[in-house]
């Protein structure tokens, strides 16, 4: 990060000075945008980057209530905050992760997939209380009816636009991070298919003004990918420690089922209910029967994806679970039959049998009689 010392120094513009400087040169961006903000010429600009575009105010009886809708100046504002996540994953890296893998003296693979859920842990979790802090203000969960009535729902309140803006920045920012943190090979199509799901998933529900469903859903999500990786963490700091994961499998299958249930209940049966059913790309609406099926069809292939996944995971952890325990009952045996044949050996060098010393030829000696005073 910025004003570290640093103990080795790269040649400039090479590829390792861009990989162990990339938070630097993007503080150096975020400066500039910041210092914008103070000249008249330049700070329409700079709010382009900064604050959310398209609002529209709306009269209300305390007032006029501010609304903003999505459009393609919207790429500009993700690409500040994208910047912005790139300096937040070094902070998380530098200051917390570095210092906790140098005391656990972790291989290389434990090591990138312990920064991997170190980092994800720390998104999830903010990410989940932002979501129960939205969907709590805004009613969601109070009134479940308000996922599908007055439906399109083109017209966001700031910090429902403002989410899903920062949501898409910090899944694309991952994208460049592969780079920056050298993941291996083998490991890049991994990363890839959960940045899409993602991605895919999130801009879908905005751009389909699905942003209700959307956020609830991201609710549960984030609860459950919040178990696993703490559940990797406590794993990778001692392997004993697996308790978690059976935690985790509980609320991922939940979870699953929720999603199901309140993606058919909102898209199957309120959008059908609703009076405007029609296809409008302008006003935002695109509740036709087409629409419901595929969004349907798509939701359950990536659930049950997801499932099966999930299921391929525990029975491999279940099959290595069994293998140790074989592999423990045989070591124990061996090792009962190893001491058993020794103790026998010690027994035959030492001339005992039975607690009665055995003379050289194998036959005990007689006892002496005393004789009497």
């Amino acid at each position: 990060m910025a004003f570290r010392r640093r103990t080795k120094s790269y040649p400039l513009f090479s590829q390792e000075f861009f990989i162990h400087n990339h938070a630097d040169i993007c503080f150096c961006l975020l400066v500039c945008v910041l210092i914008a903000l103070m000249f008249e010429v330049t700070a329409k600009t700079a709010f382009l980057f900064i604050l959310p575009q398209y609002n529209i105010s709306v009269p209300a009886p305390d007032g006029e209530l501010v609304y903003y809708r999505y459009g393609i100046k919207d790429l500009v504002t993700i690409l500040f905050y994208i910047i912005i996540a790139l300096i937040l994953h070094a902070v998380v890296q530098e200051y917390a992760l570095d210092k906790i893998t140098r005391r656990l003296h972790l291989s290389k693979a434990k090591h990138s997939k312990f920064n991997e859920s170190g980092q994800l842990v720390a998104f999830h979790l903010s990410s989940m209380f932002w979501c129960l802090y939205v969907a709590v203000t805004e009613g969601y969960l109070s009134n479940p009816k308000s996922l599908w009535e007055n439906y399109p729902h083109a017209y966001l309140p700031f910090q429902v636009k403002f989410f899903y803006l920062c949501q898409l920045a910090y899944w694309l920012h991952a994208l460049p991070e592969l780079y920056f943190q050298k993941v291996r090979k083998e490991e890049i199509p991994r990363h890839l298919q959960y940045i899409s799901l993602y991605l895919v998933h999130i801009a879908g529900a905005y751009l389909l003004n699905l942003t209700r469903l959307g956020l609830i859903l991201l609710l549960l999500q984030n609860v459950a990918e919040f178990l696993f990786h703490v559940a990797r963490l406590f794993y990778f700091t001692d392997e004993n420690n697996q308790k978690l994961f059976n935690a985790w499998a509980a609320v991922f299958v939940l979870t699953r089922l929720f999603t199901l249930t309140l993606s058919v209940l909102t898209i199957g049966f309120g959008l059908a209910r609703v009076e405007n059913n029609s296809f409008d790309p302008e006003k935002g609406n695109f509740n036709t029967l087409l629409f419901r099926l595929s969004v349907l069809f798509l939701m359950c292939l990536s659930q049950a994806w997801m499932m099966w996944r999930f299921i391929h995971f525990q029975l491999r952890r279940w099959r290595e679970y069994w293998n140790e325990q074989a592999a423990r009952k045989r070591a124990t045996v061996a090792a009962a039959a190893v001491s058993k044949h020794q103790s026998k050996l010690i027994k035959r060098d030492t001339g005992f049998e039975n607690g009665v010393v055995k003379a050289e030829n194998g036959t005990s000696p007689r006892p002496k009689k005393l004789k009497s005073p």
